[in-house]
């Protein structure tokens, strides 16, 4: 199958400065591209693949993972924060202010009077780890909630998403139905969390990212191709617990 694909894939206009490669994922129900700190960009496929389907599905998002693999081979590398009073972080499109504050007993990461509160730690890995479970404890409350309109739209059941760190990905649909959505899409304004969920919906029905894919998406999301540019634009400084 990777033969087959690879031979697809071969014939998009793939930059020749590009390293890349396909490896076929017996768990995976649709394609997945990774794009690693070295600008390297895999394709991850299952075993039934059609290889048309991926090289359609690829062609249709060369802009993005070309801005992406740039980016990498520049050393943009993941973005990273400092963690100190007055440093910038976003929740749902708004930017607010981190303010560190004492570590006394029962203290928390909390959102107060417009300011991102984090209790002061011993080091910035602790301190990071904390704010992205309070992304993750506040993703999981919201995008539930916003599943149910989302499935409806979809016309397919509703249900819970499991928000963690997906590293390179965004979203998830395993072969059982579970959605999995990662953490840093929080800080995202909510068009573009509906964006990332619908489409992980819509392979609940539509397994490949074909036409029949982007059809039943464009039923949900009036304006898909620009809400796909901005998110294009917005993925690239999303932070992802680096410091």
């Amino acid at each position: 199958m990777s033969v087959s694909v690879n031979s697809a894939l071969t014939s998009l206009p793939l930059p020749g400065e590009w390293t890349w490669e396909v490896v076929v994922r017996p768990r995976r129900r649709t394609l997945g591209i990774e794009i690693r700190e070295d600008g390297g960009v895999l394709f991850a496929v299952p075993p039934d693949a059609d290889p048309q389907e991926v090289a359609a599905a690829v062609r249709s998002r060369l802009t993005r993972i070309a801005s992406e693999v740039d980016r990498r081979r520049r050393g943009g590398g993941e973005p990273r924060k400092e963690l100190v009073s007055g440093a910038s972080f976003a929740y749902l499109g708004r930017r607010h202010r981190l303010r560190v504050v004492p570590a006394e007993p029962g203290a928390r990461v909390r959102l107060h009077q417009g300011w991102l509160e984090l209790p002061r730690r011993d080091s910035a890995r602790e301190g990071a780890r904390l704010i992205a479970d309070w992304y993750t404890a506040r993703g999981a409350e919201w995008m539930t909630t916003r599943m149910r309109p989302l499935a409806a739209q979809v016309g397919v059941p509703s249900r819970d998403v499991v928000v963690r760190d997906l590293k390179e990905r965004w979203g998830a649909c395993d072969p059982d139905g579970t959605i999995t959505a990662h953490w840093a899409l929080m800080q995202l304004a909510p068009a573009l969390v509906d964006l990332v969920l619908v489409h992980e919906l819509t392979h609940l029905t539509v397994p490949a990212h074909g036409p029949a894919f982007r059809r039943r998406m464009r039923l949900v999301l009036e304006g898909l191709e620009d809400l796909e540019r901005h998110f294009a634009l917005a993925e690239r400084e999303l932070w992802r617990g680096a410091v």
